[in-house]
């Protein structure tokens, strides 16, 4: 018995000597901290120019002349820029505008003017549809791909409407944004851009018709777009329906009454 206080105090002392010892054992076999490394930005999207003019609208026309004149290449190496600062804004003329310019003006251009034609229909940076407002009020000519003064354009901003002008086209329309996402902006217009530098002579254009009003909603049309009135007749006839079905119910009961009585 006398024995335990001297057990007890050696297994303390030992038990002291041991934590000091496993302490440092796990100080120095645990890692060094790992720094959270920030994540990389993610690269820039491209959109593939010749992709978008085939499916997004009617642009064959100017889609097939940047081919012919392979300035659909240099309009998409600029499309695939990383530079915020650079980049591409192209002008679009539909279809309908193409076709609109005499058809001799165009195929007497010579490669060179063909090709001058097209890049006079891009600007050399990314021109988002919030930066117009601002090249309006600069007053100045905005320069294009096509260079110099004679292939600039002018634009103007008025009640929402953003108007594009260069040489013998005095204001194309705006119609809509194609596309628009940093570094790389596309735009359709309703007219072709006549630079005097391509053409020195006026060429012959044919007005652009005016668009289409939407159709008025007249008073009676139901929700579906049905003739004026079907909603009524409808419910003239389900009226009908159920007038109906009640006389049958008073004449149902008026007989069986009369079943009753004679029995």
């Amino acid at each position: 018995m006398e024995l335990k206080p001297a057990v007890l105090a050696v297994a303390v002392l030992c038990l002291a000597l041991a934590l000091p010892r496993a302490a440092l054992s796990q100080s120095q076999s645990a890692p060094p901290p790992v720094a959270d490394t920030p994540a990389p930005a993610p690269a820039p999207h491209h959109v593939n120019l010749t992709d978008l003019l085939s499916l997004a609208g009617p642009y064959g026309t100017f889609l097939g002349y940047l081919v012919k004149t392979d300035v659909i290449r240099t309009l998409q190496s600029m499309a695939n820029a990383t530079d915020s600062n650079s980049g591409v804004t192209v002008f679009a003329p539909e279809d309908s505008a193409f076709a609109a310019v005499d058809g001799a003006a165009l195929s007497n251009l010579t490669a060179d003017q063909l090709r001058d034609l097209m890049l006079c229909h891009a600007l050399p940076r990314y021109q988002p549809l919030s930066t117009f407002a601002a090249l309006a009020a600069s007053g100045g000519p905005v320069p294009t791909l096509g260079g110099g003064v004679n292939c600039a354009v002018n634009v103007t901003y008025a009640a929402g409407r953003i108007r594009v002008a260069s040489g013998w086209t005095a204001a194309a329309r705006l119609v809509s944004s194609v596309y628009s996402t940093p570094p790389a902006a596309v735009y359709a217009l309703d007219r072709v851009l006549l630079p005097v530098g391509v053409f020195p002579t006026e060429p012959a254009v044919a007005p652009v018709p005016a668009p289409a009003p939407a159709p008025a909603v007249r008073v009676g049309d139901d929700a579906s777009g049905g003739a004026p009135g079907a909603a009524g007749r409808g419910g003239e006839k389900s009226l009908s329906c159920r007038v109906g079905a009640g006389r049958g119910l008073v004449g149902y009961l008026a007989l069986l009454a009369f079943g009753f009585v004679m029995i």
